[in-house]
């Protein structure tokens, strides 16, 4: 009996010719199904069937661009080849194997160590961006005695539960409270706020994204970040960079944090890390804070990860710096997003709708403008949509009309990102462009943009 498969199991074989109704009803039954749901209103639930590069095509054989870029994963874009061979490479390899030190891993750690700024050099690898934050947390308390953790408005650092103590979105945190204590949120770019918590000395660590992502692509004021760590040298705490979204060229530099020479003490990693393929996530400390932290024998595992630094893993880690390096795609991402910013002011210039254009390099954000005044009155309800899903809205109409990926921030709804791979061509750049000026002078607002939403969420309900 124990070798006979349950009769409702599905095979590999199976799974892969399932159909776009089979994978929402199994979605809907077995997983998120309000999630499910959402998605499926602006008719976002396309079954998805090859990728290559910058290109996704659904089940009809329909291309489509992705400009989404897994939150900043796909740097490489899908599948890169070169990734892939080199997963191959090492497919006889012990890929788990925690009775001996990793060749792979090792390397990895040293490469990371020889792009990364100032002094870092001692790598913890994981699976995730947000398990990265969470050891960056436990080193900054460890090696300096303290508990508390400073942290941003708007930030967004993951949702296990160490990494959204320090998110800064009541929405993600108040379910889950009480979180872990003594963590304070200071406004994003406010220097003297920072320097007035820091001046308690009782912070482990001030953890800040270069670049707010889910927040809503916010560039901080010029010098903030440079202040700020000198603010945290004269107080005796760590300052950890979260570059899990922008770090690896990104933003036109190999690390955001670079704009401003700062050399952080603990620098988060993920995301393109593994390739746009596999899950890596890491933090890369000093020799002397790490020293603090794990410097002996009885500390060595007080903080480890089973699938961490695995083989298949630090492959794809190793042939996604290297690509990222030989391709250039760091300048690239600077000349690209230069050209895709001056593109898109050119369009806030004309079009009302379009409220802000801000980012650096390849990470950008495009914040809508509300109802306003008498008509935000008269809207009946409808300015809670446009505070919530007027991004939405213009995401639907990009992937519905113009077969471009896109979505909102997470702690800002009203804005939606471009994260294109940094592979992207300067054709498709001006793909986007076209079909963002075509949605602009149509909409002349947001009631027009919400007509169109509500036409696609009525013609996708039918349809279900």
């Amino acid at each position: 009996m124990d070798n006979i498969m349950p009769e409702e199991f599905t095979s590999l074989e199976a799974a892969l010719k399932i159909n776009r109704e089979q994978i929402v009803k199994h979605h809907k039954e077995y997983l998120n199904a309000s999630l499910t749901t959402m998605i499926g209103l602006l008719n976002f639930d396309r079954h998805f069937t090859s990728a290559r590069g910058v290109s996704v095509w659904d089940s009809e054989g329909v291309e489509f661009l992705d400009f989404l870029g897994g939150y900043g994963a796909l740097n490489l874009g899908h599948n890169h080849p070169s990734v892939i061979d080199a997963i191959q490479k090492v497919t006889s390899l012990p890929n788990i194997l925690q009775t001996s030190v990793n060749a792979l891993s090792g390397a990895l750690a040293k490469n990371l160590a020889a792009i990364t700024p100032g002094k870092l050099q001692r790598t913890f690898f994981g699976n995730s961006g947000a398990e990265a934050v969470e050891g960056a947390l436990k080193l900054a308390r460890i090696a300096t005695k303290r508990k508390g953790i400073i942290y941003c408005e708007g930030s967004f650092h993951g949702k296990t539960f160490g990494a959204l103590s320090v998110t800064g979105r009541t929405k993600y945190q108040t379910p889950f409270e009480p979180l872990l204590p003594d963590c304070f949120p200071v406004p994003f770019g406010d220097v003297d706020a920072l320097e007035k918590k820091l001046r308690e000395r009782t912070s482990a660590a001030f953890i800040v994204e270069p670049i707010q992502g889910e927040g809503g692509i916010i560039v901080p004021p010029e010098g903030y970040l440079a202040k700020a760590k000198e603010l945290c040298n004269k107080y005796n705490t760590l300052f950890i960079a979260d570059e899990v979204q922008t770090g690896l060229g990104r933003t036109g530099n190999m690390f955001a944090c670079e704009y401003e020479q700062v050399e952080p003490d603990i620098l988060c990693l993920a995301k393109s890390l593994g390739g746009g393929i596999m899950p890596i996530g890491a933090y890369i400390t000093t020799n002397d804070i790490w020293k603090r932290a794990y410097g002996s024998m009885d500390r060595a595992t007080l903080h480890t990860s089973t699938f961490g630094g695995n083989t298949w893993a630090a492959a794809a880690g190793l042939a996604a710096l290297e690509i990222t390096i030989k391709e250039n795609l760091v300048t690239k991402a600077m000349e690209k997003g230069e050209y895709l910013l001056k593109g898109l002011r050119k369009l806030q210039e004309k079009y009302p709708l379009l409220k802000e254009v801000r980012g650096r390099g390849l990470m950008i954000g495009l914040e809508f403008n509300q109802p306003s005044g008498f008509i935000k009155k008269a809207s009946l309800g409808l300015d809670k949509v446009a505070e919530e899903y007027l991004g939405s809205l213009v995401a639907g109409e990009l992937i519905n009309k113009y077969q471009i990926i896109t979505a909102f921030t997470l702690n800002n709804p009203n804005v939606i990102r471009l994260e294109p791979p940094l592979i992207v061509t300067y054709e498709q750049l001006d793909k986007v462009l076209h079909a963002l000026e075509e949605i602009f002078s149509k909409h002349k607002g947001f009631f027009s943009v919400a007509k169109a939403g509500a036409k696609t969420i009525f013609n996708s309900i039918r349809k279900k």
